[in-house]
This record gives C-alpha cells, sequence and structure tokens, in this order.
C-alpha cells in the first residue's frame, strides 16, 4: 500500500500521529524530494525542541543513558522522539535494532517515539 502524499501525514503530524512521523522518515529515508520541501516547511514551523546526540563505542551505556534521559524528559510532561542509528544488517539493509530493544519500557507510552534508522552502510556520526 502506497504512503499517503507528505501533505496528508503532515497534517496527521502536527494532530500528533507518530504514525505520520515514521511514514515521512521513511520517505525521507528513500529519498523523496516532495517530502524534503514539505519537512523544510514543516521545520520552519515546528515548535523549538531540544535536539540531543549521543555517539559513542559499543557498551558505553548510550542507551541506557537514553532510557534514562527519556524517563527525565516524560516526567517533565515533555514528548520525547528518539531516532537511534545502528549499524545495517548486511542482508535487509536496515537497522539491526539493538537500541531500540534496549529502550523496551516506552513502548507502551504514547508521548515517546523511537525509530531505529539504519546507516546503509554511509559510515560517520552526528552532523
Amino acid at each position: 500500500m502506497p504512503f499517503p502524499p507528505p501533505e496528508t501525514l503532515i497534517e496527521r503530524l502536527r494532530r500528533g500521529e507518530l504514525r505520520a512521523l515514521s511514514r515521512l522518515i521513511t520517505r525521507v529515508e528513500n529519498g523523496d524530494e516532495g517530502t524534503f520541501a514539505m519537512i523544510g516547511e514543516l521545520w520552519s514551523s515546528r515548535e523549538r525542541g531540544r535536539v540531543l546526540g549521543i555517539t559513542g563505542p559499543p557498551g558505553a551505556g548510550k542507551s541506557t543513558l537514553v532510557d534514562r534521559l527519556i524517563s527525565a524528559m516524560r516526567a517533565g510532561g515533555h514528548r520525547v522522539a528518539v531516532l537511534a542509528v545502528d549499524p545495517s544488517s548486511p542482508f535487509s539493509g536496515g537497522a539491526i535494532l539493538g537500541d531500540r530493544i534496549r529502550m523496551q519500557s516506552h513502548a507502551a507510552d504514547s508521548g515517546v517515539f523511537i525509530r531505529s534508522l539504519g546507516t546503509r552502510g554511509h559510515h560517520g556520526g552526528l552532523s
């Protein structure tokens, strides 16, 4: 089933539908030019939120730290979105999902959005 057009997804996102956010991210990951333009418009009109990047070697406690930060932000009444960049599976090209599995305590919380993104073979970090 094809995704709705980006305009529809952005309208749904503004109403708080997290599935729309997930679909918009997928469209951006897949290089959809129409979505890029719409995201730019959405970005310029958004409420200012905090953006935090966490990086480090395997086993350093990144997922544990993020899990605790989510808890603290939710205790303060904030909504939280986590984009966890994972190494890609050499078979599917998708994220291996290790980080997401370690943050399951927030899975049922409608104020938390967690999405694992595969690197799709690209090296690098936060920018």
